[in-house]
């Protein structure tokens, strides 16, 4: 956990830590999406991957915010 507290560390030291996190809350709205997308438009008799899909995104969405002020605090 250390090694990527340093490594979100740096990216905000360098200008970098709005674009990373902007990119990955987008990567995991874009996953929250598809799931309920496969979820709702299809006739999925397995739901894991739609389900899998919306909980990965929704961690996606919140967790980059959390580390980089982790890491500011940290650092």
């Amino acid at each position: 956990m250390d090694e990527v507290l340093d490594i979100v560390d740096v990216a905000a030291d360098f200008g970098f830590g709005g674009v990373i996190v902007a990119l990955l809350t987008l990567l995991g709205i874009v996953a929250v999406i598809a799931g309920f997308g496969l979820w709702l438009l299809t006739d999925a008799g397995l739901l894991v991957l739609p389900a899998l899909l919306i909980v990965g995104g929704g961690v996606l969405t919140v967790a980059p915010g959390i580390v980089l002020v982790a890491a500011e605090l940290v650092g």
